[in-house]
């Protein structure tokens, strides 16, 4: 797994929790070896952009049309088919994620911030792999497939008290 991890945080969100590689290779190793959407048989690549609630509110209303941040936007890459067999690498796309509102979020949850983190990171993986939960029925397979990964992982199911 290759990870661009590019930092745009201000200096002002310094001290706030930020997963090391190791981590967020763990947390996409377990989640890619444990989904079945797609077979992938090369090793991955994905970029992983860490920003403030201002950025993620523009991204989000420009892209969702929803005017507020939120914890993760996924990306898919949307290269040719071609490309993609040609490359050493699959390249899976693109995650968005917003550390205040993950710090946010925790604390309203009373959820530890780096499980919070582990959850929402794989939750956005998914999505690049072709996941979704705008139905009842993809919802519960996401839910079910995230709340597996996580427990591989020893973090407690994130949906129980929701």
């Amino acid at each position: 797994m290759n990870i661009d991890l590019q930092n745009a945080l201000s200096a002002e969100s310094d001290g706030q929790f930020i997963p090391t590689d190791a981590q967020f290779d763990t947390w996409f190793k377990k989640a890619l070896a444990l989904q079945e959407q797609r077979v992938i048989d090369k090793d991955c690549e994905l970029t992983i952009r860490l920003v403030d609630a201002t950025e993620s509110h523009s991204i989000n209303h420009e892209y969702r049309d929803k005017a507020k941040p939120t914890n993760v936007l996924s990306f898919p890459s949307d290269l040719p088919a071609f490309i993609i067999e040609s490359e050493a690498t699959y390249y899976l796309g693109d995650l968005i994620v917003c550390s205040s509102v993950l710090f946010k979020e925790a604390a309203e949850q009373n959820k530890k911030l780096e499980d919070h983190w582990a959850h929402i990171c794989i939750h956005g993986l998914l999505h690049l792999l072709g996941y979704d939960h705008i139905n009842d029925d993809e919802a519960v397979q996401m839910e079910a497939l995230e709340t597996k990964i996580l427990a591989e992982l020893g973090i407690d199911d994130p949906y129980k008290d929701i």
